[in-house]
């Protein structure tokens, strides 16, 4: 069974490969409802692409397998809804107005600052730090993140990496909490 409880993944938690990753496993649990929208896309391929140089084409088979992967989790029809909203910075706008328009109750976000929640509760949203969202999903279901890593870990082939090199992976993407409970769990991410 599906969960109604629905998020809208913010372009930066989609930025880095490794908690992109990670996020696309767990949004394979049926936990939650992971959500996004083209414009979230967008942001995150525009910003990959600048920082690193890595040509957009190459950026659009990760969001046409993203969008493959979680075939609902396409979210449209948001547009009309940015112009009457009020963030800090006006570039914000398309989350909350996705997030609204798909009935997400919180965005995950390295950015809380940037969604005040004195505007997100007129509309039943919140923020949730990335560390924090994947260690709730954990106490929703107790080993569903050691699972999600086992089978996230197991893309990287080429090279192939340790159950260390990924750990520390995974704390470089801003993710203390989650790298100390899977150092703590180790065992279990063995092949």
């Amino acid at each position: 069974m599906i969960s109604t409880f629905t998020v809208i993944f913010d372009a930066n938690v989609l930025y880095g490969s490794r908690l992109r990753s990670l996020l696309m496993e767990l949004s394979l649990s049926g936990l939650f409802r992971a959500r996004w929208s083209a414009d979230i896309h967008r942001e995150w391929m525009t910003a990959i692409s600048n920082n690193t140089g890595i040509d957009v084409t190459r950026l659009e088979k990760v969001r046409d397998d993203m969008d493959r992967a979680v075939p609902d989790a396409m979210v449209t029809g948001y547009e009309e809804l940015i112009t009457a909203l009020n963030l800090p910075d006006p570039d914000d706008r398309h989350v909350l107005a996705a997030a609204i328009r798909c009935g997400a109750s919180a965005i995950v976000t390295f950015n809380g600052k940037d969604f005040p929640v004195s505007e997100l509760t007129r509309y039943g949203v919140h923020t949730k730090h990335p560390d924090e969202f994947i260690r709730d999903v954990d106490g929703l279901d107790p080993g569903v993140v050691a699972e999600a890593a086992i089978a996230d870990r197991r893309h990287y082939q080429n090279p192939p990496l340790s159950i260390e090199d990924y750990i520390d992976g995974i704390r470089k993407a801003g993710l203390p909490m989650v790298a100390s409970h899977l150092d703590k769990v180790r065992v279990l991410l063995a092949d």
